[in-house]
């Protein structure tokens, strides 16, 4: 091989081992295969790549026939967002269940479950956890994901959620950094900016991320959102400044830094994901996800080649490209030297998450979190529950069911049930409860006018209508009991439930 085709060789594998891309299908198409043969080093799974955890574990063999050591990352946050679980929603509440807890102990063994279950399927690589500060109740895309809008509380969890996924053999990344709890935009749809100063930053957003730094956390998530103190021109996931300025040279982190996926319109839509791609990298990025909405070989062979060409035009340092590769492989390295909780081989064919330990600390811990207000008896009878539901954001998906109506029916025999989304009115429920009693089940009621609405006339038509609210519990307590339960996946439910009917 002369000089110059060796070069080409190196380039091209070091551009497809820093893309993170997404695929269609629960087995790995053919493509795929060959790219990860080519040098592809990662992949990243989404609910659409899962229909069980046997399956599961037969892709992920699929991908380690053609390479040991490749990184398949998942978003497994738990509670609400959840891949593993996609169908029938986590066994596991989510951050903010922990968060009101605030027991690190056992959010250190919820990880490790969770973790343990995903090294058990053969994931070696979580896009969790968030540590955003959610100190903007208003914000549409964190809320209930995010451990609280305490620092210090968001900070030692997220440490505690780090040392319990790692300690399961699944590299943590944290995320998104530099912080992304004190915005009202979905970054998702827009480009979310978050105007407040560098002492602010310093002393709430940064602190959880300097946290899992010190906790040893793989790999860091950068946001898709424009923090005018540190960078006034470019988003985070593509700002030297940030990415290599701030979290490597001043908070000293030296492990993998993955972007957010590129696909999200914040970056989509502004640079495009070819040039989106080539300035994350040069900003200091080693890993590009892509793939949520882009899951084809084409998009994957755009953005290599693009890499590959900003590097000969001069635009990407080869330096930079070759740097962030290895790092990507490093990471891919490690994974290979982990030996998942229990000593459980790595995508064992049989993996059956479904009644392991993680349902007793799951359920345990959704049990805890759990608040009742009001001075009203349990339910008796078997009521009516109406869930009052806002359109779901990206990140959780609508197809994850949520609520509380199935945990309800199966303590209450009888109970009854309906769907309500904006635009319904009280009258619509009332005519469907009859003499039942109503159980309004609402999400993050304080940021939707509409269900503040419904259940003010609710509790005003019916004195004994019990209201249990599953996201942000951040609206006025309202009903003859109030619950909140700090999530919405279904051991959040079961909690509710039982709470409600405990004598």
């Amino acid at each position: 091989m002369t000089v110059l085709a060796h070069r080409v060789d190196t380039l091209t594998r070091d551009a497809l081992a820093v893309l993170q891309p997404g695929f269609e299908g629960t087995t790995a198409p053919d493509w795929l295969l060959r790219q990860v043969a080519e040098g592809l080093t990662a992949v990243g799974l989404f609910g659409r790549n899962i229909a069980s955890p046997e399956q599961l574990a037969a892709l992920t063999a699929q991908l380690r026939a053609e390479r040991e050591d490749v990184l398949v990352a998942i978003d497994e946050e738990g509670g609400d967002v959840t891949r593993l679980e996609v169908r029938g929603g986590s066994s596991f509440p989510g951050n903010l269940a922990l968060g009101a807890v605030d027991d690190t102990d056992l959010t250190r063994e919820v990880a490790r479950e969770l973790g343990r279950r995903l090294a058990e399927c053969g994931v070696n690589l979580n896009w969790a956890p968030s540590a955003d500060v959610n100190s903007n109740p208003d914000n549409p895309v964190i809320g209930v994901r995010s451990f609280g809008a305490d620092t210090h509380l968001a900070a030692r969890h997220t440490a505690a959620y780090v040392e319990g996924l790692q300690a399961a053999g699944v590299a943590a990344c944290t995320k998104h950094f530099p912080g992304h709890g004190d915005t009202n935009v979905d970054s998702h749809h827009a480009l979310p900016r978050i105007d407040v100063d560098l002492d602010t930053l310093q002393a709430r957003e940064l602190v959880p991320f300097r946290a899992a730094i010190e906790a040893g956390t793989k790999a860091v998530m950068s946001a898709h959102i424009l923090v005018p103190a540190l960078d006034p021109t470019r988003p985070a996931t593509l700002s030297p400044q940030i990415l290599t300025g701030l979290l490597r040279k001043e908070l000293g982190y030296e492990g993998l830094i993955v972007t957010d996926g590129m696909e999200m319109n914040a970056i989509a839509g502004t640079y495009g994901i070819e040039r989106g791609s080539v300035l994350a990298v040069a900003a200091g990025a080693d890993a590009i996800c892509v793939g949520g909405g882009l899951a084809d070989e084409a998009t994957v062979l755009r953005l290599r080649d693009a890499l590959v060409a900003a590097v000969r035009e001069g635009t990407l340092p080869e330096e930079r490209l070759a740097e962030a590769a290895a790092r990507v492989r490093a990471l891919g390295e490690w994974t290979l030297l982990q030996t998942p909780s229990g000593g459980t081989p790595r995508a064992r064919p049989d993996a059956r998450p479904e009644g392991s330990r993680g349902s007793g600390i799951g359920l345990e811990a959704a049990r805890r979190a759990v608040t009742v207000t009001g001075t009203g008896g349990p339910l008796t009878a078997a009521p009516y529950v109406a869930t009052l539901a806002p359109v779901a954001n990206i990140a959780v998906g609508d197809e994850t069911p949520w609520g509380l109506a199935a945990e309800l029916a199966a303590l209450l025999p009888g109970t009854a049930s309906g769907v309500y989304p904006e635009g319904a009115s009280a009258a619509d429920v009332l005519a469907a409860a009859g003499g039942r009693t109503v159980v309004a089940v609402v999400r993050d009621a304080h940021r939707h006018p509409w269900m503040t609405e419904v259940l003010d006339a609710l509790v005003a038509a019916r004195g004994d209508t019990v209201v249990v609210e599953m996201g942000l519990p951040r609206a006025a307590a309202r009903g003859r009991l109030y619950v909140a339960t700090h999530g919405a996946s279904p051991v959040c439910g079961r909690a509710a439930a039982e709470a409600l009917t405990a004598p």
